[in-house]
């Protein structure tokens, strides 16, 4: 796998935004976070109301790449060997021998689409835990890699709630991002129905190769942060908590419990791969701003105080953001990065 410089980077996602842009009409903010998730090499979950083309957003960006795709339509009969795979006895014809052989299910791709995850129990949304944080499932006796890269972009539908069933925290801190999809505006509404009510229809061209992502992803990885950018992170998971773990005592009140480790893990790899898709080698407080809010929104969940004064988790993350400071003093410590801090306070 070759280096990749920070010209080819922003250049990569430039011609995928401008592949997706083909058939993705607005949306610039959910692409972003989106094509942030697929450089971090994280899992993205997508909430929208059903037709603003989070499907077809996730199958888009698979055509647009050289990746294998899988898309699994999760239903509340869907079992859990159904993604992951199962043995099969197979005879052979000619000496009538019989053996057990695996057949690997749907999770055996780079990109996996598991659309309207929370239609299916919680058993079967187990079956993604073990692939989405080790890269592995564990069938037929045996432990199975994973290709590389892959993604787990997962959809699911905020107000339809009869027959569903809510993703366990722990599924939900394996995402990197939670990404949710909005209304699009009037114009670019306008241009969707002459878009989608014509003749002809966009053809979306593969210009990304596995091997150019895997050298994004080690890209991103090696792109600095500094230590006031980390403290800064640091200070806006850590406000989440109660008052007697380093919670703020403004917002402590306002959520019935705080996000952990990963949380602060994921505000810095996606802010290191936000710089990179913008051809910066440092990291500013812009990029962490840009993402703490579907970093953290799956993470938190609003007491019922908070519900009292109809404060969602946006809007708790919103507060915090305007609670919690960098200190000057980081500026100081580390002279390098303090013009580029400076001009994103």
């Amino acid at each position: 796998m070759s280096a990749m410089t920070r010209d080819q980077a922003t250049q990569a996602a430039a011609v995928l935004k401008a592949e997706l842009a083909k058939v993705i009409v607005g949306q610039t903010e959910v692409i972003e976070q989106t094509l942030v998730a697929f450089a971090a090499g994280g899992h993205a979950l997508l909430e929208g109301v059903p037709g603003l083309a989070k499907t077809l957003l996730i199958s888009t960006l698979a055509s647009a790449t050289r990746l294998s795709f899988s898309r699994v339509q999760f239903t509340p009969d869907l079992m859990p060997s159904d993604i992951t795979g199962t043995e099969v006895i197979r005879e052979d014809k000619a000496t009538g021998a019989r053996e057990l052989v695996f057949l690997p299910g749907p999770i055996f791709a780079s990109v996996i689409l598991a659309d309207e995850i929370n239609r299916t129990p919680p058993k079967t949304q187990a079956a993604l835990l073990e692939a989405m944080q080790e890269r592995q499932v564990s069938a037929g006796g045996q432990r199975r890699p994973l290709p590389a890269p892959f993604f787990v972009l997962a959809t699911q539908n905020p107000i339809e709630q009869e027959g569903t069933y809510p993703l366990p925290e722990a599924q939900l801190d394996r995402f990197l991002l939670k990404i949710v999809v909005g209304y699009p505006g009037e114009a670019d509404e306008l241009e969707v129905i002459k878009r989608t009510t014509g003749a002809a229809g966009a053809k979306v061209q593969p210009v990304l190769e596995g091997e150019t992502l895997l050298a994004l992803q080690a890209l991103v990885r090696e792109t600095p942060v500094a230590d006031g950018i980390a403290r800064y992170a640091l200070a806006l998971v850590r406000a989440t908590r109660p008052v007697k773990e380093g919670g703020h005592p403004e917002i402590a009140p306002l959520l019935q419990w705080g996000a952990g480790p990963r949380a602060g893990q994921s505000l810095v790899l996606g802010a290191k791969a936000r710089a990179t898709l913008h051809g910066r080698a440092f990291v500013t407080l812009d990029d962490i701003r840009a993402i703490v809010k579907p970093v953290l929104r799956h993470r938190l969940h609003p007491s019922y105080e908070a519900e009292a004064q109809g404060l969602s988790a946006d809007s708790i993350i919103d507060r915090m953001v305007g609670l919690v400071k960098l200190p000057a003093s980081d500026l100081e410590k580390d002279p390098m990065v303090a013009q580029a801090l400076t001009a994103s306070t």
